[in-house]
């Protein structure tokens, strides 16, 4: 298996995600996200109202949007502790049973990529999210058979890059659910504001701008990116980050004017000039491209998708007329005779 290529546009990289430094500390600091923001806050003052916890929580959406800033927010705007893990870190029953033993009343539990759990542990969420009980069975003793056992209220938050990869009786035990969008410029331009404040840069309005129309939409992937400018700057002895700098060392890194890097190009110009603009498979544009299908599908696609770059049609991936114009290329005639394509 091909190992996934580091890219700085990627918003799965994670050498810098342990900082924490940079998310916001509580709802009047998040931005973006205005209907998600607004309705969660409804809801946590009608949970305290009546003394409870918050319903539980499903977040989905690409990765690097958020979904585990909100999960701990909820905690601290709840005033309870999280206890954060993911899906594929619970490999036994045991290790779930442990863990909701552990839980404190009216605690967070927070689980990333909670699609991947396995089928047997998530049977076991079934009764607890419902009833806050699990049903253990001895084999030995005089207290053979099974055995009921009571948690604490608690408020489950999942979050998941693939809401469809979700089954349907645990999707459907979740109160409130939650899909995040990529970001707009002007949001992502107001987080890199206060990101450069958090780490001691200068940077004007129009260095924040270049910033946020290159990072594809992700405030993960827009401090990234906030770091590395940093760098070019500080090396080359600039106080002040403007347009000019924020482009120049944008260059350097290899992500264009619309936030797309080396293998990004890489697919769009297979499917343009290799394969004529016909349709592609995914494991073929995955082999041309050489990189795994997992990692075009879960990486890649979903930002080419939302921008424009990319089609899907029953026969496989085509480039959009957007491609053919970002990489200054007449459209072709055969685009124009697809049904039911809008452009």
């Amino acid at each position: 298996m091909l190992a996934p290529v580091p890219r700085e546009v990627s918003p799965e990289r994670q050498e810098e995600d342990c900082d924490r430094s940079l998310r916001p500390r509580g709802l009047d600091e998040y931005v973006g996200q205005p209907e998600v923001v607004a309705n969660l806050r409804v809801f946590m003052e009608a949970a305290r109202l009546r003394d409870e916890p918050l319903d539980h929580l499903l977040v989905s959406g690409p990765p690097g949007l958020g979904k585990t800033t909100l999960a701990h927010l909820v905690a601290s705007e709840m005033g309870v502790e999280v206890r954060a893990t993911s899906g594929p870190a619970i490999e036994r029953p045991i290790d779930l049973l442990v863990l909701l033993n552990s839980l404190g009343p009216n605690q967070v539990l927070f689980i990333d990529e909670i699609h991947r759990m396995s089928r047997v542990v998530e049977e076991i969420l079934y009764p607890v999210m419902e009833d806050l009980s699990f049903d253990r069975i001895l084999s030995k003793g005089v207290n053979r058979g099974a055995v009921r056992h009571r948690v604490s209220p608690f408020t489950l938050v999942g979050a998941t890059t693939r809401a469809g990869s979700l089954s349907s009786p645990l999707r459907s035990r979740f109160g409130i659910l939650f899909q995040l969008d990529y970001y707009r410029p002007e949001d992502l331009a107001a987080i890199l504001r206060r990101s450069a404040g958090l780490l001691g840069m200068e940077v004007d309005p129009t260095g924040c701008a270049e910033i946020a129309g290159r990072c594809r939409g992700t405030p993960r992937i827009a401090n990234r990116l906030l770091r590395r400018v940093r760098d070019f700057a500080q090396v080359d002895g600039i106080a002040r980050v403007d347009a000019e700098v924020a482009g120049r060392a944008l260059d350097r890194l290899g992500v264009d004017s619309a936030g797309l890097d080396a293998l990004d190009r890489r697919i769009l110009e297979s499917l343009v000039h290799r394969f004529r603009g016909r349709p592609v498979g995914l494991v073929t544009l995955a082999a041309a491209v050489h990189e795994e299908p997992e990692n075009l599908e879960e990486v890649c696609e979903p930002y080419l998708l939302s921008a424009g770059f990319l089609m899907k049609t029953p026969r496989g991936r085509m480039a959009a007329p957007r491609a053919y114009e970002h990489l200054g290329l007449p459209l072709p005639g055969n685009l124009e005779l697809l049904p039911g394509l809008e452009f």
